[in-house]
């Protein structure tokens, strides 16, 4: 009869894992790396979403939360110029306002971070919420109200420092 050899690896704490993968070797952009997901698509998502009876709050995570990470995922893999292609294509209305508002202030946002011109649809003054807290605890209002980015702020939306944080 064989013996069952388990696990002999050394089990590291997130922490240590965190650093680990920060300290990597950057990702070369690679040749052939293409946008996998954009704002349009994941817009498109919440509109579905929201027929079908969910909240915008629901689909801040599910479209604004996975185009930020999609966002970042296209900018690892293939550099600036290709992640801004994931706000290339202008979103939908997607029947909430406030998402409408949360797809440019997220394009604007990431644009000023990174170094890319904010597309035009973004800057559509219509693209805009009226004191909108997505995800934002009660007890949190105040905090998010000194802390919103600037391109969330203006169109309404606000969010904590952490609101945009992403494991």
């Amino acid at each position: 009869m064989e013996a069952v050899v388990g696990f002999q690896g050394e089990v590291l704490p997130i922490g240590a894992l965190l650093a680990r993968a920060q300290s990597a070797p950057a990702t070369v952009p690679g040749a052939g790396v293409g946008v996998r997901h954009t704002a349009a698509d994941n817009a498109a998502r919440c509109a579905v979403l929201l027929v079908a009876g969910d909240t915008p709050e629901t689909c801040w995570r599910f479209g604004i939360l996975q185009t930020l990470d999609d966002h970042t995922s296209t900018l690892r893999r293939g550099g600036i110029a290709l992640a801004a292609q994931v706000f290339a294509d202008e979103p939908a209305p997607t029947g909430s306002m406030q998402l409408d508002a949360a797809f440019a202030a997220l394009a604007d946002h990431l644009a000023e971070r990174d170094g890319w011109a904010v597309p035009a649809w973004a800057l559509d003054p219509a693209r805009r919420a009226d004191g909108w807290y997505p995800a934002v605890p009660s007890i949190f209002r105040t905090e998010a109200e000194q802390e919103s980015p600037r391109a969330f702020r203006q169109r309404g939306i606000l969010i904590t420092g952490r609101s945009l944080n992403r494991a």
